[in-house]
């Protein structure tokens, strides 16, 4: 088993780290709702959860059987490999601040990995942490009813030393191990920490305004397709045009051919360059 050493002041303090579960995101929503217990769960426990459940409680596990993306599709991880780890967050703030959750936990994302890597990273908004045009961490925020009051759970998943895809993924994901300088392998719970740290430090400055406005420049200047050509694919209506970066809500700005702005709200919607992934 494995021990985190955050340097935080609550994110990460309190966590279980497993050997296998179906979902870390689901491990958290059924402490929540049955209390502190996690019988039945596959894996021995390296820190038992005493007492109640604190605001950034971490889940982590080697391996993840039923792990999930955004629109339920699958995210396949290798054993012992990569990072599976989901964060309860109690923000108290409105609705409509919760989409944002998911911009700044992958700015949190972003820097762990520059940090601990050396490698460059890029967000695509709003929940794909990017190195060189492939997808190393994918997100999905949930908001959960717990205790009288709504949480945010946010699911991460870092390919960190996996060295192989299946084909379907071979030209759309990598890994830190496939994109470091002679793939050497890198230590987890270093990552997984540094992640915590920065969520903590970037969560605390959207918690103040409770919105994006003192995160949008920063935010910006990482985003892949800034000032490129884009295609917003939505169940209610396609858009095509030119990424102009998030505003303070963090909604995606598409200027159209004819110079209008159509502001993107995150949720059901896939982001595409007219050309290849990104």
């Amino acid at each position: 088993m494995y021990e985190l050493k955050c340097r935080t002041e609550t994110i990460g303090k309190q966590y279980i780290w497993l050997d296998q579960t179906d979902s870390t995101n689901e491990v958290i929503k059924r402490l929540l709702r049955d209390g502190q217990t996690i019988e039945g769960e596959a894996g021995k426990v390296s820190k038992m959860i005493v007492g109640s459940i604190h605001h950034g409680l971490t889940v982590l596990a080697d391996h993840q059987t039923g792990g999930k993306g955004r629109s339920g599709r699958e995210w396949v991880d290798e054993v012992g490999t990569n990072i599976a780890m989901s964060i309860l967050l109690q923000p108290g703030l409105g609705a409509e601040s919760i989409s944002m959750v998911t911009l700044v936990s992958a700015m949190a994302v972003a820097k762990a990995i520059k940090d601990t890597t050396g490698l460059k990273t890029e967000i695509k908004w709003p929940n794909d942490v990017i190195i060189g045009g492939r997808k190393v961490c994918g997100i999905l925020t949930e908001l959960e009813l717990g205790a009288g009051h709504y949480c945010v759970i946010v699911g991460i998943g870092i390919n960190v030393n996996q060295a192989y895809f299946e084909d379907e993924l071979e030209d759309k994901a990598t890994s830190l191990l496939n994109e470091s300088e002679g793939c050497v392998p890198y230590d987890r719970e270093v990552i997984a920490a540094a992640v915590l740290e920065n969520l903590e430090h970037y969560y605390d400055i959207f918690c103040k305004t409770g919105n994006m406005s003192e995160l949008m420049y920063e935010y910006n200047r990482i985003l892949v397709n800034r000032n490129n050509t884009v295609k917003v694919l939505d169940p209610s209506e396609n858009v095509e045009g030119i990424s102009r970066g998030i505003d303070d809500m963090g909604r995606l700005l598409v200027e159209l051919e004819n110079g209008d702005i159509h502001h993107i709200y995150a949720g059901e919607v896939s982001v595409r360059g007219v050309y290849g992934y990104v």
